[in-house]
């Protein structure tokens, strides 16, 4: 079922630990570009923000989606919820409009099609994104450290909510009701 809608670019970005992901839509079913960055220097918010800026330069995307740390279920590092601070300021300098959604609402919307853990979500995402399939991470285990893979359907989460969120029809809202 492909949408009908073709409307303005989305960035989503999801940073983690050592970089971020983000991805591009042009529709719910249509990202246009994504990718992981991963961020090794030193000043790694400064580094991660020039590498975003680039992105918000190249595509000019109207809106920048990404998730809200203000809510109490965040549980990201105070680096991380300071990039997050950087990037509000960055798009209203670029006049992009800014949305958040926080890790509850991710977990709310993706429960309509029975994803509940993160790998869950990411086997979802990459069903429904046929682009994104191969992408898939490992299941995780208690002892292993994030798949950096895992931040890119993070991201696109984040996307598909966005849309979720303004009715535009998708394979979750049809799900869902």
């Amino acid at each position: 079922m492909k949408s009908e809608y073709q409307g303005d670019l989305i960035l989503a970005i999801y940073p983690f630990s050592r970089g971020f992901a983000f991805v591009l839509f042009e529709g719910p079913e249509s990202p246009f570009d994504w990718g992981v960055k991963e961020i090794k220097e030193k000043h790694r918010n400064i580094k991660t923000l020039e590498a975003i800026k680039e992105l918000i330069d190249r595509y000019r995307p109207e809106v920048l989606v990404i998730e809200d740390t203000h809510d109490r279920s965040s549980r990201r590092s105070s680096r991380i919820k300071k990039l997050y601070r950087m990037l509000t300021h960055l798009a209203t300098a670029d006049h992009v409009d800014l949305c958040r959604f926080s890790k509850t609402e991710v977990k709310q919307y993706f429960a309509s099609v029975g994803a509940v853990t993160k790998y869950e979500m990411a086997l979802a995402i990459g069903r429904q994104i046929p682009a994104f399939g191969h992408r898939l991470p490992r299941v995780r285990k208690a002892w292993m450290s994030a798949d950096p893979r895992q931040s890119l359907f993070d991201a696109a989460a984040l996307g598909l909510i966005y849309y979720g969120s303004r009715g535009i029809p998708s394979p979750y809202n049809a799900v869902a009701t």
